[in-house]
Formats: structure tokens, sequence, C-alpha cells
């Protein structure tokens, strides 16, 4: 599972055996984690964030879109 960022006490993640889907990060916090499409910015899913906090993590992955989409192609691509 490549670590693409780790923002305050979210850690921005891949699971090395989705290059087959769209580009995505998952983001994960203790227990929780949530999955953004990237290409638009969206909530895929979720499991156990409340809404304001989502909105939160969806301010990071859209700030950092294009350094997460860079890793995802020289993960996926390499």
């Amino acid at each position: 599972m490549p670590v693409v960022l780790q923002s305050g006490p979210y850690r921005l993640f891949f699971y090395s055996d989705e290059g087959n889907e769209p580009v995505h990060v998952h983001v994960e916090r203790e227990n929780k984690e949530a999955k953004f499409w990237l290409e638009p910015v969206k909530l895929a899913s979720s499991g156990g964030f409340g809404a304001a906090e989502i909105r939160r993590i969806e301010r990071i992955v859209s700030r950092n879109k294009q350094a997460i989409i860079q890793r995802w192609n020289e993960h996926f691509e390499s």
C-alpha cells in the first residue's frame, strides 16, 4: 500500500491491486476509511467519517490532486 501523503491525522494511500480502477485515493484515520475518485474529486465510499470531516478530507484531496495523480501514474504504469 503505497502512502501518497500524510496530512495531519490522515494517511492517503493506494491499494496496489487497484490499478484497473479509475484514479482514486484511500484516506485513513484510526479505524475509519474513505475512498475518493479524483477525476473529478468525489467521495466514492466512506466508513466512519462524519459529514464535516469528509468535507475537510475532500479539501485535502482536492489541494493535492495533481500530486496524487502523478504518484498513481508512477505506481501503476511501472
